[in-house]
């Protein structure tokens, strides 16, 4: 067994006792190719970002680094800037020869809300060793908006592995000549790079940017808060746009992208030296995002955008990313789009899911 687990064989590792939960895991957690994790009962509102280091417990450091502990079981808000660890309901017994991976969901992302995953004797964020068994946690940023937060709500997912599942630039370009994983010229480079879409086929609306001062958002509601509260639209006529420092922008690829079935995708950063910026990723793309659309054509990837130190021109068809691809164990019973909920499937430039459609 080779490759990026599967729904299918993630619910085996559940019924194996790999993966455990308190409460029982709910089936629609289990996604095409990653797992939902929720969060528990309790925050620590810690002093700084951290990891348990080799041969230590969180809970030696949550004593060490904690201001305070908050109760999340009627809702609590966790404030922009802060600095949160909260376990998870979820726990790991991972036998050997399975690694695991975390990343923030799309919507965690969109918000600019960072979620990491940290473990017993972690020395990496979101990254799980083959034999891993011990306790989840989410560190918790958030960075542009405070949010209000429940037990039960899923700001991050985990992926599992078994061997090297990722494809060598001569195995994308075969599979891009096989299938087109994306709807133009693919630039392949350690992944498959993708651009920032500044000249929109309608209009000039190329993204936004979060405004510094809103309200609350709270994670339960969809559809509910009005983007011109939380967002200002960025326009060019021109191409290009400035970014500013400490600023966060939500773009959109130029590029359509195209999963196949029997694979999945990680977005990356392309390379540092581009920019004085840093395409701040949600990560994870399923098997068959884009697949369903007219005939396999793809979806747009949206980018979430951080600038660093100083004002940095981004100009239209700037490669900013790239997108690794990793082989399948097995084809997930359920596509991405495909009877399930996949909130951003043949999407474009799009907020969050918290967010009114713009006028």
């Amino acid at each position: 067994m080779t490759g990026v687990l599967a729904s299918q064989q993630i619910e085996e590792m559940i019924a194996r006792g790999e993966i455990t939960a308190d409460p029982a895991i709910l089936p629609d957690q289990v996604q095409p190719a990653s797992l939902d994790l929720r969060l528990g009962t309790r925050a620590w509102r810690v002093r700084a970002s951290f990891l348990a280091g080799e041969g230590r417990p969180v809970s030696d450091r949550l004593a060490e680094f904690e201001m305070h502990q908050i109760d999340l079981s009627a809702g609590a808000v966790l404030e922009k800037g802060c600095v949160y660890v909260v376990p998870l309901m979820e726990g790991l017994a991972l036998p050997p020869g399975i690694q695991a991976v975390a990343n923030a969901k799309s919507s965690t992302g969109r918000l600019d809300l960072l979620t990491r995953a940290i473990t017993d004797g972690g020395e990496e964020f979101d990254r799980i060793a083959p034999g891993y068994h011990g306790p989840l946690y989410a560190e918790i940023c958030p960075r542009s908006f405070s949010v209000l937060v429940r037990p039960g709500m899923r700001l991050n997912q985990i992926r599992f592995r078994a061997g090297q599942a990722t494809l060598t630039d001569d195995e994308l370009n075969a599979l891009h000549g096989e299938t087109p994983l994306v709807d133009g010229p693919a630039l392949i480079d350690e992944g498959l790079g993708f651009s920032v879409d500044l000249k929109p086929s309608q209009g000039t609306r190329v993204g936004y940017r979060a405004k510094p001062h809103t309200g609350v958002i709270d994670l339960d509601r969809i559809g509910y808060y009005d983007p011109s509260e939380y967002w200002e639209e960025l326009h060019s006529a021109s191409g290009q746009i400035i970014l500013d420092p400490g600023a966060f922008y939500i773009l959109v690829s130029r590029e359509a992208v195209h999963i196949p079935p029997a694979y999945a995708a990680e977005m990356a950063p392309f390379l540092a030296m581009v920019g004085e910026f840093r395409v701040h990723y949600a990560g994870f793309f399923d098997p068959g995002f884009g697949h369903a659309q007219q005939g396999g054509a793809g979806s747009r990837g949206v980018l979430e955008v951080r600038c660093h130190e100083s004002p940095f021109v981004l100009e239209h068809g700037q490669v900013v990313g790239r997108l690794v691809y990793e082989r399948m164990s097995q084809v997930p019973r359920q596509l991405y789009g495909t009877g399930i909920s996949s909130n951003y499937q043949g999407q474009g430039l799009k907020l969050s899911k918290h967010f009114r459609a713009p006028g």
